[in-house]
C-alpha cells in the first residue's frame, strides 16, 4: 500500500526508541518513551512544505494520526507540527 499525503501534510516513518539506556539497562516496551523523531517518507502537494523525502525531523509530541502499514509505524502530520530538521 502506498500513502500520498494531501495539502500541508507529510508522512513520517517513526524512529524506534532505544531499548537500552546508556548504562546498559534494557527497557521493556511499556516503559519506553515515545520518540519524537522520524524520517519523511512522503510529502503533500502544498508549496509551503520546506522538508523533503529522506529528511530526519523532530515533530510535536502529540501531533498527527498514527498509521500501521505492513508492521511499520507511520505518522501523518501537518507541516505546522514539524519543529526541526536534523542535520
Amino acid at each position: 500500500m502506498k500513502i500520498k499525503p494531501l495539502g500541508k501534510r507529510i508522512l513520517i516513518k517513526v524512529k524506534q526508541s532505544e531499548e537500552k539506556t546508556k548504562g546498559g539497562i534494557i527497557l521493556p516496551q511499556t516503559a519506553q518513551e515515545k520518540t519524537q523523531m522520524g524520517i519523511v517518507e512522503a510529502i503533500g502537494d502544498d508549496e509551503a512544505i520546506k522538508v523533503k523525502v529522506g529528511d530526519e525531523i523532530v515533530y510535536d509530541k502529540y501531533a498527527g494520526s498514527q498509521l500501521k502499514v505492513d508492521e511499520t509505524e507511520y505518522l501523518l502530520v501537518s507541516i505546522d507540527d514539524v519543529l526541526a530538521v536534523v542535520e
